[in-house]
Parts: structure tokens; sequence; C-alpha cells
């Protein structure tokens, strides 16, 4: 009876170790240091800074839309905001200098400005070198898609393209398929490109302060890396189910094995 106990005890003990709990699975947990400060959050969304490599969508219009069709190479009727061939063969890419090369303009640096401010540079180096003001200049710049690849601990894994300004984190996840029972959602890495070399940060989104952190809306270029639970590689129970028929195996066989034991 003691040697059954102990087989039970251990039985019961690795299945526990072994399951994933409730709170290593729900998102935006609570926390007491939690504020609802909406100038708190707002403040973490700094605006996209442009880096190499990165594609621009221009375009310029004009009362005369014939004047400025240099400008917009694809011609607003072929626009089309799926293609992504068409946004790299088309768009505006940022070379090693930082520096796009701009029909009639020449080569303009963006490198370290945000959408708005590059709006206006164009927009004034078109009204000192081509046009005048009467000709109601309207310049629009965007990013040619947010491109992000998500792999690790995830259903669908890959690189992934989405027209929107703003992508969280959750957002992201969810079109990669989802975090399975076994992806550890306490520590998932965002590896980020910076003009000085790529940097790790740390997000832990089963916390509700989450949405706080700068590094809750991607950035094109991301990489997002979902780390295995150790539960994976022990190959133990996830589920409360699972843990049950673990224990009854474990015990069972062990029951088992005394009983032979005691026959010899």
């Amino acid at each position: 009876m003691t040697k059954f106990f102990i087989i039970s005890c251990l039985a019961l003990c690795l299945a526990v170790s072994g399951c994933v709990s409730h709170k290593d699975m729900v998102y935006l947990q609570p926390s007491e240091t939690v504020t609802d400060s909406i100038a708190k959050v707002v403040a973490t969304q700094s605006p996209y800074r442009i880096q190499i490599y990165d594609i621009l969508n221009i375009r310029v219009k004009a009362l005369d839309q014939d004047a400025v069709q240099i400008f917009n190479p694809m011609g607003e009727d072929l626009l089309d905001a799926n293609s992504d061939e068409r946004a790299y063969f088309d768009g505006f890419t940022v070379d090693l200098h930082g520096e796009i090369r701009v029909p009639a303009l020449g080569r303009i640096n963006v490198l370290g400005y945000t959408t708005e401010e590059i709006e206006k540079i164009i927009e004034k180096k078109l009204l000192d070198e081509q046009f005048k003001e009467t000709a109601n200049i309207f310049v629009t710049v965007k990013l040619t898609g947010l491109r992000y690849t998500v792999s690790g601990e995830v259903e669908a894994p890959g690189t992934n393209t989405l027209f929107q300004d703003r992508v969280n984190i959750f957002e992201a996840i969810a079109n990669a398929g989802e975090i399975p029972i076994t992806g550890d959602r306490k520590d998932i890495l965002i590896i980020r490109q910076y003009p000085e070399g790529q940097k790790i940060h740390h997000l832990d989104i089963t916390r509700e302060d989450v949405m706080q952190s700068p590094y809750y809306y991607i950035q094109p270029n991301d990489i997002i890396y979902v780390k295995p639970l150790p539960q994976k590689s022990w190959g133990t129970a996830e589920t409360g189910m699972q843990t049950l028929t673990t224990i009854a195996t474990i015990i069972t066989l062990g029951t088992t094995t005394l009983l032979l034991i005691d026959r010899l």
C-alpha cells in the first residue's frame, strides 16, 4: 500500500506540473498597477519613422491631374492595394542612404521622418520647383502595407502584410492563426529594426497593462517570436482532461507493476 501511495503521489505531481494553467492562457488580466489613463496609453503610441528598405506609396493630386501624372506612375485607376508585387515595383524604396528618388524632384532624404513630415517636404519641393500655389497641390504618403513576420508557437507562422496604419500585437498574432495552448503568452519576443541594428523586446500579453507598452503596436519589418512552454518538450498533459488521463494511466501502470513484483 505504501508503494502504491508513493506512485500515486509521483503521478499526481508529474501530471499537475505538466498541466498548463488557466492564468497562462487568458489575455489582458487585470493588474494592480494598471490605470485607465487614456493620455498615458496614447503617449506610448509614437508615430513610426521611416527606415531603410521601407517602401513608400506617394500620390500627388492637383487641379490639373495631367500635370502631376509623372508622380503617379501607376495611375489612380490602376491602384490595387492588395497587390504586394505592384507595391514593390512601383513604390519608392528607401535606399541605404535613407533617400528615395522621385521623378523631377531627384533624391529626397526621408530617413527618420514620419509619413506626414514627408508629405510636407515633397509638397514644399513641388511648390518651390514645379508648381505655383494656384495648382492646389495635395500630397499623400503611406507605407505600402505593414509587413511583419510571426514564428514559433503559432498556428500559421510566416510573413504577413496588412494594409493598415496601425496594427497591435493581438491583431498580428490573430492573423498568424493564434497561439496554441503550448505557446508562452507571458514572454513574446519582438525583434525590431533600428538604424543601429536589431533589438529584442519582451511582451506579456496576459497582462492588461500590455496596452501601455511602447511595443504594443508593431512596426514594419518586426519579427514576432512566440516561445513554446516547457510542457511541450516534456510531452506531459496540457488540459485538465489530459491530466486525469495521465494520472489514471500512471497509477494503473504502477499498480500492475507492484502486483507482478509481489507475485514473484
